[in-house]
């Protein structure tokens, strides 16, 4: 019994070790390789710290680090308070094409996002229909972007939650003459409150991960994690210093992630 447990176990852990965990350690290994562009004083090849000394104490990495926070805490916020308000309007306040609204928003998600940064400098370009100067260049306009692109990841789960929720619990608050404000604060926000945290969490890696939305805006100035990475790997051929940035990100991500795994597992336990 244990040998066929092995044997349906490896082929997972060989497809995962191969395409996740061999590219990372490779990723970290070449970060702390002196290269021709890193590190002048080492022999290339040398296992070094100088690489991630040099980086880390860079001013355009303390910039990019903070613009990529601010884009993804802001953008966050903007998904659950966007996505909350739709999926509460078209679960419990039915109007005509409510299924036709939902659908479409829905498509969104089955689009690249850089599609979205694309019909924006339509809309904020030069030639665009909504000429607001040089807002298309500005890192509002880079947060409006991705949560126009992930405010259905936080409102599907919050539909889908809603979707649970027994309509006699509401018709019964209401006959008790609960106003409709009361309750939405009493039983429905606190009832689809995990889900919109799930989605908010999910929206807070993808924005901090976000590249294609950065890059095609071509914000001036807006310097983020995944932009420096490319920048570096693929523009300056800096090779040990775009691993050490994707390092950094990598783990920031992780640590995120641990995180949102910490919390719902101890409100789980409380619960």
């Amino acid at each position: 019994m244990t040998r066929t447990r092995v044997l349906w176990v490896l082929p997972p852990l060989a497809l995962l070790g191969g395409f996740l965990i061999y590219p990372l350690a490779l990723v970290v290994r070449q970060s702390f390789t002196s290269g021709s562009s890193s590190s002048g004083s080492s022999s290339p090849g040398v296992p070094t710290l100088e690489i991630w000394r040099a980086v880390l104490s860079a001013g355009e990495f303390h910039r990019a680090l903070g613009n990529t926070v601010v884009i993804a805490v802001a953008a966050t916020a903007g998904c659950v308070v966007l996505g909350t308000f739709f999926a509460v309007v078209l679960a419990l306040v039915p109007f005509p094409g409510a299924t036709a609204v939902s659908r479409a928003v829905d498509t969104i998600l089955a689009f690249p996002s850089f599609l979205i940064a694309l019909s924006f400098t339509f809309l904020y370009g030069a030639a665009g229909i909504l000429q607001l100067g040089d807002f298309l260049y500005t890192r509002w306009c880079v947060i409006l972007a991705e949560i126009t692109f992930y405010t259905p990841f936080v409102m599907r789960p919050a539909l889908a939650a809603l979707g649970q929720l027994p309509a006699e619990r509401l018709n019964v608050a209401a006959s008790l003459g609960a106003r409709p404000w009361r309750v939405l604060r009493r039983i429905v926000l606190p009832e689809i409150a995990p889900a919109v945290a799930a989605g908010g969490a999910l929206c807070l890696l993808l924005t901090l991960n976000e590249f294609g939305i950065v890059l095609f805006i071509g914000a001036k100035d807006v310097l983020t994690l995944p932009m420096l990475v490319h920048s570096k790997g693929v523009v300056m051929f800096d090779y040990p210093a775009a691993c050490v940035v994707a390092v950094v990100e990598v783990a920031l991500s992780l640590a995120l992630y641990c995180l949102y795994r910490w919390v719902f597992t101890n409100a789980r336990m409380v619960a």
